[in-house]
């Protein structure tokens, strides 16, 4: 995901031509075979809203503090946007401005796109959790499907009350960028200004687990240390929860791109964010 600052519906205009240019071709990577099937758990309603929920009784390890907590995973993006360019591109409001509903994404040169990534992302750090016996969401049910809009998207987890949520992306910057950064959420009045605080807590935990555990630097092109706090952002202005997004390297880096492409190395992402929940609830 690449979201230019400045205004945010300048910006999120900008980003939905820009990406649908660069993504919207064929996603076919050698890892992408790998894909984790979608949780077997009643999930909703077909369309662009709805979510895989966990099972009723989760297989349980030793989770410690994740046991009996909510979390939602919200992966970026769908594989259903880039045919549906006026359903995703219409504005929605994000309690300080307007964005588009949704968009693209990023992909890696080799045509590896962020929507697939974020999907088996998502689904193979669903399971670890749950068996740490965590109850866990997510905010679409498969990755051919439109959307959710972002603002769908921070409601699943506020309907829920959730204990924590993460979103999760990959960039599509300058070539020349490599890295992984967070981004953390700043107040918007009426909105998400109680989250703040947890929200702040969360990214310190995922980012030092994060980065422990895969080895990718932090970015060398956006925030300090790997942080950035951003108020454009839909999915962190409404959440009421706490809530973080990770971009988890530069699909556009050959070095960042060949790891996030492989299905042992997005086992290792998944591990590591697993352990970042661990620590964010000691």
């Amino acid at each position: 995901m690449r979201i230019p600052r400045g205004g945010p519906a300048v910006a999120g205009l900008a980003l939905c031509v820009g990406a649908l240019a660069a993504c919207g071709g064929s996603s076919k990577d050698a890892g992408q075979g790998e894909l984790a099937p979608p949780p077997k758990a009643g999930g909703a309603p077909t369309g662009t809203t709805g979510a895989p929920e966990e099972p009723a009784e989760p297989k349980t390890e030793d989770g410690g503090g994740l046991r009996g907590k909510v979390i939602v995973l919200d992966p970026g993006h769908n594989g259903g946007n880039a045919s549906h360019p006026s359903e995703i591109g219409r504005q929605v409001q994000i309690g300080n401005g307007s964005k588009e509903c949704d968009t693209t994404g990023t992909s890696t040169n080799a045509g590896y796109d962020e929507h697939a990534f974020t999907w088996d992302v998502s689904n193979r750090l669903a399971r670890l959790l749950r068996d740490r016996g965590a109850k866990v969401t997510l905010t679409r049910k498969d990755d051919r499907s439109v959307g959710p809009c972002i603002t769908e998207r921070a409601a699943i987890g506020n309907r829920l009350n959730a204990d924590a949520a993460l979103s999760v992306h990959a960039d599509g910057a300058s070539a020349s960028g490599h890295g992984f950064h967070i981004i953390e959420p700043i107040a918007v009045k009426g909105h998400n200004a109680k989250a703040v605080p947890a929200s702040l807590k969360l990214g310190l935990a995922l980012r030092d687990a994060y980065h422990s555990g895969t080895g990718i630097d932090y970015s060398n092109y956006i925030g300090e240390k790997a942080l950035d706090r951003r108020s454009d952002l839909g999915g962190l202005n409404l959440s009421t929860i706490p809530k973080v997004f990770i971009e988890c390297g530069n699909m556009r880096n050959p070095g960042d791109a060949a790891k996030l492409s492989s299905g042992d190395f997005r086992q290792r992402i998944a591990e590591s964010l697993a352990k970042g929940f661990d620590g964010f609830f000691g």
